[in-house]
C-alpha cells in the first residue's frame, strides 16, 4: 500500500508540474526551499548532527502562531535537546525564522522516502510533534521506524475534510498506528478522529492552542498608523483581514456606504495571499477609492480611503486599531479564518457565514454574543449598526475577549501530555 501511495503521489506531482512551474514563474511561489523539500538537509542542521532533537512541524502561519507556546515550553522542559521547526509555506517559514531563529527552521520535505530519510538520519528525532492534521504516511512511518515518539497536537477534522478522510477509512488505521498520541481540539474532533481510524486509546481532548496565543509584539507600523489616524481626525477604522478573491468587491461596496456617512473613515484592507496584492490594489483604484499602499507609505496622514496592507506579518497587531474588525475567507465558501486575532484586543468582530474551518470557535463565540456572522446582504448594515451603536460595539468586543480568556489552558495540557510521552519513550 505504501508503494502504491508513493507512486500515486509521484504521478500527481508529475501531472500537476505545469501548475507548480507556472506559480514559480508568475509569483515565485514554492521556489524557496526547493532543495530542502527534496531532501537536502540545511548545513546548519547537519552541523549539530547527533544532538538529541525534538521536531515540531507547523504548516503555515496559523500553525506556527498556535504552536509557538508549545515550542517555547519544550525548549524549557528539555534544555538538552534542540527543538527544530519545519513549515510548508514560505510565509510560515518567514514567521518561524523570526520567532525561533533561522538556524532552527527548515522546509518540510515532500512525502517521498528519498526526501524524508535524509532528515530522519541527520536529526534522529526523539519526539515528533505535528500541528493539526498533517497525516503524511511515509513521514510518519519512517519517523516511527527510527524510534521517535509521535504526537499530533491541536488536531481538528473540519467539515470539509471529513468526507475525504472517510473515503480512505480502509487505509488510515495503518497510517495512524504510527502515531502515539492524538490531542484533539474538541470532543467532536475526538469523535471524528476515532471514526476515521485513530485508536480510541490514543485520542484525548486538550483544547485549542490558538486560544493561548498572546498578542504579538506590535511592529512600528501600528504606532505610525495610530498617530496618522489621530492627526488627521480619521475614523471609524475598519480592519478587513485575510480577504480572498470575490470578497474585496463586496467589502469595498460596504465601505462606500460608510464613507457616505463618515467621510474620514479608513479601511485597512489585508488580502490573504501576497500574490494578490497588486490585483487588489488595482481593484481599489478602479473603484475610485483613495488608496495608500503600505509598501510605499511614508507616514503621511490617512483619512477617507483605503490603506492596502501589502505586507506579511503585520495584520494581527493592526487589529488593535479597529473600530470594527472583519475576518475574511468567509463571505465565499472557503471555510473562514481565525477570529481569535482580533478577539485578543477586545474589538468587535464580524465574519461571513462560511466559517466551516473554524466552526467550533465561531459557534462558541456566537453563543456568547461575541461575534456577528453575516451574509453578503447584511454586511453593509452590520458595519453601519456597529459604527453608530457604541454600546453594542463595546459589548461585542468585551464578550470576544472574555470568550477567548475562558478557553485558555491548552498549551499546559499539551505540554503535560508530551512530557509524559517522552517519559514513556525513555522507559
Amino acid at each position: 500500500m505504501v508503494a502504491l501511495y508513493s507512486a500515486l503521489l509521484g504521478l500527481f506531482l508529475l501531472v500537476t508540474l505545469p501548475y507548480w512551474l507556472l506559480q514559480m514563474m508568475r509569483h515565485g511561489k514554492y521556489r524557496a526551499g526547493l532543495g530542502q523539500r527534496f531532501g537536502r538537509v540545511p548545513r546548519g542542521l547537519a552541523v549539530s548532527q547527533g544532538k538529541r532533537t525534538i521536531w515540531v512541524h507547523a504548516v503555515s502561519v496559523g500553525e506556527v502562531v498556535a504552536a509557538s507556546g508549545v515550542v517555547q515550553e519544550l525548549k524549557e522542559k528539555f534544555p538538552s535537546h534542540r527543538v527544530l521547526v519545519s513549515t510548508t509555506t514560505a510565509t510560515g517559514q518567514s514567521l518561524a525564522a523570526r520567532r525561533f531563529g533561522a538556524d532552527r527552521v527548515f522546509y518540510f520535505p515532500l512525502d517521498f522516502g528519498f526526501a524524508v530519510r535524509p532528515y530522519i538520519e541527520v536529526l534522529r528525532p526523539e519526539l515528533v510533534v505535528v500541528a493539526e492534521t498533517e497525516f503524511w504516511p511515509n513521514f510518519l512511518r519512517l519517523a516511527k521506524r527510527s524510534g521517535a515518539r509521535i504526537a499530533v497536537v491541536n488536531c481538528r477534522i473540519s467539515d470539509r475534510s471529513l468526507p475525504g478522510y472517510r473515503r480512505f477509512r480502509f487505509w488510515l488505521p495503518r497510517v495512524f498506528e504510527n502515531v502515539d498520541l492524538f490531542l484533539a481540539q474538541t470532543g467532536e474532533d475526538q469523535r471524528r478522529l476515532i471514526e476515521i481510524g485513530a485508536p480510541a486509546s490514543k485520542v484525548t481532548v486538550a483544547g485549542n492552542l490558538k486560544f493561548d496565543v498572546a498578542p504579538p509584539k506590535a511592529p512600528p507600523i501600528v504606532d505610525s498608523l495610530r498617530e496618522s489616524v489621530s492627526q488627521s481626525g480619521a475614523g471609524p477604522v475598519l480592519v478587513c483581514g485575510s480577504t480572498l478573491n470575490e470578497e474585496e468587491g463586496s467589502l469595498l461596496s460596504a465601505f462606500r456606504n460608510v464613507l457616505a456617512n463618515y467621510p474620514k473613515a479608513v479601511m485597512i484592507l489585508a488580502p490573504r495571499h501576497p500574490e494578490r496584492f497588486a490585483e487588489v490594489g488595482a481593484l481599489v483604484e478602479q473603484l475610485g477609492f483613495r488608496m495608500w499602499r503600505r509598501s510605499l507609505w511614508g507616514g503621511e496622514p490617512i483619512s477617507g480611503g483605503v490603506f492596502l496592507l501589502d505586507s506579511i506579518g503585520e495584520l494581527a497587531a493592526l487589529y488593535s486599531l479597529a473600530t470594527v474588525a472583519f475576518v475574511g475567507g468567509s463571505l465565499v465558501p472557503r471555510g473562514g479564518h481565525n477570529i481569535l486575532e482580533p478577539a485578543l484586543y477586545g474589538v468587535p468582530i464580524v465574519t461571513g457565514n462560511h466559517y466551516e474551518n473554524f466552526r467550533d470557535i465561531v459557534n462558541f463565540f456566537l453563543g456568547r454574543n461575541a461575534v456577528r456572522v453575516v451574509g453578503l446582504a447584511e454586511l453593509p448594515l452590520t458595519f453601519m449598526e456597529l459604527i453608530e451603536n457604541a454600546g453594542a460595539r463595546d459589548a461585542l468586543g468585551r464578550n470576544a475577549l472574555a470568550a477567548l480568556e475562558s478557553q485558555r489552558g491548552a498549551t499546559g495540557r499539551t505540554i503535560a501530555a508530551l512530557v509524559d510521552l517522552m517519559g514513556k519513550g525513555a522507559a
